[in-house]
């Protein structure tokens, strides 16, 4: 049987940058055949970056993807690197854009892959089925393919497939098995979220068994706005065993021999209509040969547990989203409180603790420990650390105004919210604001106050998964013999906003254990009143929780980005109007 050396690339694009993009492919497909790899495999959409959105209707976009992927075959020749097959993953078009006036049936913007081979594009895939679920609008951009890509490579007939191929039943994976083929590849640009890498496995393994042949998933690793990508990038024999698997949210270059089954038949041609798909051949004259020695094994990478999985996710989108939108610094509020520390130490994590400024801002009612905690965490973090005292500038207020109960809360909110955007004005930071998922539900924040900011690292994270965050990441410091990041005291006392005498979350919200189990049945679930009900939550407290999240949809379409790692998350996944008399209990 013959032996194929994969190389999956799990790299890190940038929408956009077709340039540095196409920097990496050649990069990396260098470090490939120093490693001696046969067939090099890129994510999908690896030379614009993923998703791109409405830019797939600008044609001088698409006409720059397909002009750059041309330029990448020929510098990948240029490079020596000819000989080696590479895939990678671009935009395409067959006709003008689904939205505009010259619109042709069955033409249009394409998710493409290609092959390129000695300075050519030596063969096309158009992605088959186009997700419109979540965070995924490919209806809307896309034309659907109708063609199976399968190309001969060293002996071995290898079926190409984007993303959501695989994550559907039927259509490629079927008719790859039709055409016969050794191997699938599948190129992916698979956002992250909590307890998906246990997902994809059994996935794969499932597309293994309908196509009778072994898979290459390929995923890309970053961050992208709100969403980030874990790679977890995998081989799978035709048999569900799993042969190699890479680290996620890391970059990383997987390599593994893998014996395929040789193939049959003539090489070239097309296939009649089978599945509703044609069957295009391809093939490739020659590869660099299989290198002398022992078989290379890319190894097994176990996924690492809850808390670590969503730490990691939320370093690293917060990383690229200031690194790729070229932000020198941050700047948050500490409360001394828990979101905020959590979110301070996620960022120190992510860029280090001279790119990230915390401020603390006293009032009247901030109590001993809020200021004490605070500098504590910037003392075990190692951030620079100012205080900017709020009480002056409210009293200033209060002396031209005549306010009184929330609206000097929400005033002394605001002032910090100044604090932090003059800050951000003078010196260049981006503000980082600190409400966590469980808050931004039931509308517990001040507009233009504590909700200011450019991003919010912790606004997908349930205030319960904020305490077991905290805890995790001081365990895990205390592993590695390092100093916990996040004070033991702002784990264990009770959350107060502090803005009145004695003030604490529970005087409004339900405890956070009750509250949460709630939020997640309705905001992820999609439950209703009677659901939640019936699933053990008192019916008073669900109604109550349920008319609060239902009136705040208002404070969370202004809310800021922030990295999605649950199955909804506010904003691309959850769209509801803001003009809404729909009430669940009717």
């Amino acid at each position: 049987m013959p032996t194929l050396r994969l190389a999956l690339c799990q790299v890190n694009p940038t929408v956009g940058d077709l340039a540095g993009n196409a920097g990496l492919v050649r990069a990396w497909t260098r470090r490939a055949a120093d490693a001696g790899a046969q067939l090099v495999l890129f994510p999908e959409l690896m030379l614009t970056g993923y998703p791109v959105e409405d830019l797939v209707f600008r044609r001088s976009f698409v006409a720059a993807s397909r002009a750059a992927l041309r330029r990448l075959a020929a510098d990948l020749a240029a490079d020596g690197l000819g000989d080696l097959p590479v895939l990678v993953g671009y935009l395409d078009a067959d006709g003008p854009p689904q939205v505009s006036s010259d619109a042709e049936p069955g033409r249009g913007a394409r998710n493409a892959a290609a092959v390129l081979h000695r300075g050519e594009v030596v063969a096309t895939y158009f992605k088959h089925h186009l997700p419109n679920y979540g965070v995924f609008d490919e209806d809307r951009y896309f034309v659907p393919g109708d063609t199976l890509t399968v190309v001969r490579v060293g002996g071995v007939d290898v079926a190409l497939t984007i993303c959501e191929d695989l994550w559907q039943a039927g259509g490629p994976f079927a008719v790859a098995r039709q055409a016969g083929v050794g191997l699938v590849l599948s190129i992916n640009g698979s956002p992250y979220e909590l307890d998906k890498d246990d997902v994809r496995l059994p996935l794969v393994r499932r597309r293994a068994a309908e196509a009778g042949a072994a898979v290459a998933y390929v995923n890309m690793v970053g961050g992208q706005d709100e969403l980030v990508y874990d790679g977890d990038s995998m081989i799978v024999a035709a048999d569900g065993t799993l042969l190699t698997r890479a680290p996620q949210f890391v970059e990383h270059l997987l390599v593994h021999d893998l014996e395929l089954p040789a193939a049959a038949g003539a090489p070239g041609g097309a296939g009649a209509l089978t599945d509703g798909m044609r069957v295009a051949r391809h093939e490739i004259p020659a590869i660099p040969a299989a290198p002398a020695g022992p078989a290379v094994d890319g190894g097994i990478i176990e996924p690492v547990a809850d808390e670590a999985e969503v730490w990691h996710a939320l370093v690293l989108g917060l990383r690229d989203y200031i690194d790729k939108n070229r932000f020198p610094s941050v700047v948050l509020g500490l409360s001394g409180g828990i979101d905020s520390a959590v979110a301070a130490a996620i960022a120190v994590d992510a860029v280090g603790p001279d790119r990230v400024v915390g401020v603390s801002m006293p009032s009247q009612h901030s109590s001993e420990h809020s200021r004490t905690d605070a500098e504590d965490l910037a003392k075990r973090t190692g951030l620079d650390y100012r205080v900017e005292p709020i009480q002056p500038m409210v009293d200033t207020f209060l002396a031209n105004m005549s306010l009184s109960g929330v609206a000097v809360e929400n005033l002394q909110a605001r002032v910090r919210g100044v604090i932090l955007m003059a800050l951000s004005n003078q010196e260049g930071h981006l503000v980082l604001t600190t409400g966590n998922k469980s808050e931004l539900a039931v509308g517990y924040s001040t507009l233009y106050g504590d909700s200011v900011g450019g991003y919010n690292p912790v606004k997908d994270v349930w205030k319960t998964l904020v305490w077991r965050l905290a805890k995790w990441r001081n365990a895990d410091a205390a592993r590695r013999g390092q100093t916990p990041p996040i004070p033991e005291n702002s784990i264990g006392k009770p959350p107060s906003a502090e803005l009145s005498p004695g003030q604490l979350d529970s005087d409004t919200l339900p405890d956070y254990d009750v509250l949460d189990p709630i939020l997640i049945g309705y905001v992820d679930g999609d439950l209703g009143r009677d659901g939640l009900v019936e699933s053990g939550h008192d019916p008073a407290v669900v109604d109550k929780v349920l008319r609060m999240v239902d009136t705040a949809e208002y404070k969370r379409r202004q809310s800021a980005p922030g990295t999605k790692i649950s199955m909804k998350a506010f904003g691309r996944d959850r769209r509801l109007p803001i003009t809404n008399r729909w009430r669940e209990d009717g």
